[in-house]
């Protein structure tokens, strides 16, 4: 099918529009035509897909069917869906995201895990007492994410990109925890360098860039052709970001506390092996993602 095929009129119903989407999307070699079509539909007309379905025979008009064909030529030339349609879900609670920031991804979720079960371990009920600080923030998903949970505690987070920081900020807004959280550019610890005294805290998330630079060229095009390269590469051996980090790590570790971060395929030994050496952690444990690969390596302070 060509793209002047898809000539949206008056008369296009749902349906018709639906068959010309996969038909598209089969030919751009989406793995899941259909299924790719009815979820773009329901952003783009803001609909559930139970209604896209149940809609079948309903006309679409002018505006909706323009939408629509700008919005399926993006994704079979690659786009991710979540930057068409500006938002995505993270932890039930939907986000803004563009091209300055990563998709949220559902493993990332896996370091909100982490912070809860360490808060309720330590009796920090509702947030209270937590000091917190999200490094390479993006979209925000994180430190928005926890001040949503935990309505009493108080958030530091950084990320070295402004555009990326506008993005999170939007996110706050959002979400209402705007007052709850400040925003710092920079690089890991040294975008706090000007607070004196040095803030000090007993949460440390992050998820920083990972992907091996020899590896970049060969993830996925959704992902090289349209994410941050900035926010997905972490240098010769993936492993920028860890050293980075722990690097200025005893001068805002408050202890008792809890360092999390995410990690790539393969890299737990390394990771971890980087926590040992710091001598800041009495115990050091992995989470493992949904098809039971490490994911999440935590460090526990004394």
């Amino acid at each position: 099918m060509q793209w002047n095929d898809f000539k949206p009129g008056s008369n296009l119903t749902v349906q018709e529009a639906l068959n010309r989407a996969s038909a598209i999307f089969k030919e751009a070699g989406l793995e899941y035509p259909r299924q790719e079509a009815q979820i773009l539909f329901s952003r783009v007309l803001d609909w559930d897909r139970l209604k896209v379905v149940l809609e079948a025979n309903t006309n679409l008009s002018q505006m909706q069917a323009d939408r629509l064909k700008v919005a399926v030529k993006r994704r079979a030339n690659g786009e991710p869906l979540a930057y068409i349609a500006g938002s995505k879900e993270f932890y039930s609670l939907e986000f803004t995201v563009n091209p300055a920031v990563l998709i949220p991804r559902p493993e990332t979720e896996l370091l909100i895990e982490s912070a809860l079960e360490w808060a309720d371990r330590a009796g920090y009920s509702r947030g209270k007492g937590v000091l917190a600080v999200d490094l390479g923030t993006g979209s925000g998903n994180l430190a928005v994410t926890l001040a949503v949970l935990w309505p009493r505690a108080q958030f530091k987070a950084v990320d070295i990109s402004a555009h990326a920081l506008a993005v999170a900020d939007e996110n706050a807004y959002r979400h209402g925890v705007q007052d709850r959280i400040s925003w710092y550019r920079g690089n890991y610890f040294s975008a706090l360098s000007g607070i004196d005294p040095p803030p000090k805290f007993n949460l440390i998330v992050s998820n920083p860039p990972y992907i091996p630079q020899a590896e970049l060229a060969r993830l996925p095009l959704p992902v090289k052709g349209f994410e941050p390269l900035e926010a997905l590469n972490g240098g010769a051996d993936g492993l920028n970001g860890y050293r980075r980090l722990l690097s200025g790590l005893s001068r805002h570790l408050l202890s008792p506390g809890l360092v999390a971060v995410e990690i790539g395929a393969g890299q737990y030994q390394d990771v971890s092996g980087l926590f040992k050496s710091t001598g800041l952690f009495h115990r050091i444990e992995v989470r493992h993602d949904y098809q039971g690969r490490p994911r999440v390596v935590e460090g526990f302070a004394c």
